[in-house]
């Protein structure tokens, strides 16, 4: 079956007509098991998932339904926007996610938060986070049985009557995800049981996982954009056999079961989605999105260069421009989670791992908060942005926000670094206006299931904000919060990112 491209015209605003929808023709089960199996592939092949890379999904059918935005007005700053970042994690939790944001007095009946007060605290954070505007999430099923196949942006749009547009980064073409692993190792009949599990519905697969933007604002216009650097090559690297110093560093243990399930062998790369937004109120009208997802598997300078044509390709941005996305400022090449999560990333089903009784527990996570321990590490991991003094400091992440902070748009502008107590919830420091900050460095947005103290907590996610010289305040950011609580409130967390999120006052905002 295929989906066929649609792009109708429909009503305007400033003259501008929207995209009801736009999506590329898909590949079929067939077509994607040869594309995992085939190296090189056929040329019809690689030229259509080329295509389809670069061919951004688009839907304004919420626009097109008659849905329009009202501004959003923030206490002491007047009518702005919000705008929300959060790597979903496939949308694994998708159905709580939504539960969230259309019945939140359902959400919390759900929920482990059983104290008056955590309920009202909850419920607060809750709301704060239904009224954001735009929402910028990274990784996002399309097609998958992990997920039940489902279209994870477009079940959002519709729950949350919002536009949209998605981004393919990669094509999930493991014989694990395409149910075509086998476990010669095992015995006869347990094989035959994890095969059964793994068995697909050919006709709803479609095997893509990728970044999306939602906005209350009709969509203007949609690119996507894979780096042309590819930091890693999640076929080749993946589909090697592991080597010894390899399985050491992720601790796979014992079994080739627990390496081919923590194997990941995709087509594709990491890409860029940008969107530019039709902003009634805002001073330009009209507001440009960027999400990118940089590599985790690869060095600091790697991630560095990917970001340096993310802004070759948007320095002649003549107006607001907001860039969020899970950046992986980890210090290192591929930050850790427990087996247990790894598994049910691949898989989508808690039996699955069950049934081989895997001991989790002393997973990657753990082994990893016991083997980094020193000062200046947690120190870094609390603040990427710290600077590097060699020997005595090192800070490998610091090269990524000197290019972010001397970047200059052919306009003058450059990214927002300030921060002010009085706009950013009472702390001070570097980019505390657009990320929050604690008591020490930044609020974490991701950890792995078992800390120890600061240990294995890491801020990988980032909103930055374009802002012209003279403009003062006026659509900087303002009020960043990480929703740790909410992300925690169900004993599986709803991701393993917290969302984070941000206010743009349309306004000079002069703190009434």
């Amino acid at each position: 079956m295929r989906i066929l491209a649609i792009a109708l015209p429909a009503c305007s605003l400033f003259g501008q007509d929207y995209v009801r929808e736009q999506i590329p023709a898909l590949l079929t089960w067939d077509e994607l098991r040869q594309i995992g199996e085939q190296d090189p592939m056929p040329e019809a092949l690689a030229a259509r998932i080329e295509t389809i890379r670069k061919t951004p999904f688009i839907s304004n059918a919420a626009w097109h339904a008659g849905n329009r935005p009202t501004s959003l007005k923030v206490p002491r700053i007047g009518e702005g926007i919000r705008v929300l970042f959060w790597n979903i994690e496939r949308g694994l939790n998708l159905d709580s996610i939504k539960l969230m944001f259309r019945d939140p007095k359902a959400f919390l009946e759900k929920s482990d938060v059983k104290s008056a007060g955590e309920t009202a605290d909850l419920a607060e954070q809750i709301e704060d986070l239904r009224k954001a505007d735009i929402l910028i999430l990274n990784e996002l099923d399309w097609g998958m049985k992990r997920t039940g196949y489902r279209e994870v942006v477009r079940e959002l749009g519709e729950a949350l009557g919002m536009n949209w547009a998605y981004a393919v980064e990669f094509f999930e073409i493991d014989p694990v995800n395409l149910g075509t692993e086998t476990f010669p190792e095992g015995e006869a009949e347990e094989s035959a049981k994890l095969q059964e599990m793994l068995r697909v519905d050919k006709e709803k697969f479609r095997g893509i996982h990728g970044t999306a933007i939602l906005s209350r604002y009709p969509i203007r216009s949609a690119r996507s954009d894979p780096f042309e650097y590819q930091a890693y090559d999640w076929y080749r690297s993946e589909k090697a056999k592991r080597s010894a110093p390899e399985k050491g560093k992720r601790i796979v243990a014992e079994k080739v079961f627990l390496e081919t399930i923590l194997r990941e062998v995709r087509r594709g790369g990491r890409t860029t989605l940008t969107v530019t937004l039709d902003v009634a109120g805002s001073p330009d009208g009209r507001i440009t999105v960027v999400s990118p997802h940089l590599e985790n598997r690869c060095k600091p300078d790697k991630r560095r260069r990917q970001m340096r044509e993310i802004l070759d390709r948007i320095k002649d941005a003549d107006h607001t421009v907001i860039l969020a996305g899970d950046l992986n400022t980890s210090m290192s090449d591929a930050a850790p989670t427990t087996i247990k999560r790894e598994i049910y990333k691949r898989v989508g089903s808690a039996e699955f791992w069950a049934s081989r009784g895997l001991k989790w527990a002393t997973g990657i996570g753990l082994a990893y908060d016991i083997a980094v321990g020193s000062v200046n590490k947690i120190k870094n991991l609390n603040d990427p942005t710290a600077k590097h003094v060699p020997i005595v400091a090192p800070n490998p992440e610091s090269g990524f926000f000197e290019v972010m902070e001397k970047f200059r748009f052919a306009d003058g502008g450059l990214w927002d670094f300030r921060g002010d107590a009085a706009r950013a919830r009472g702390k001070m420091g570097t980019l505390a206006n657009s990320n929050e900050r604690g008591e020490k460095g930044f609020v974490a947005t991701y950890a792995v299931t078992r800390t120890i103290g600061p240990v294995g907590q890491f801020k990988l996610d980032w909103i930055f904000v374009k802002v012209s010289p003279g403009n003062g305040y006026r659509m900087s950011p303002h009020f960043p919060r990480v929703y740790k609580d909410l992300n925690y409130s169900y004993m599986e967390r709803v991701s393993d990112h917290n969302p984070i999120s941000v206010d743009l006052p349309f306004g000079e905002a002069a703190l009434n």
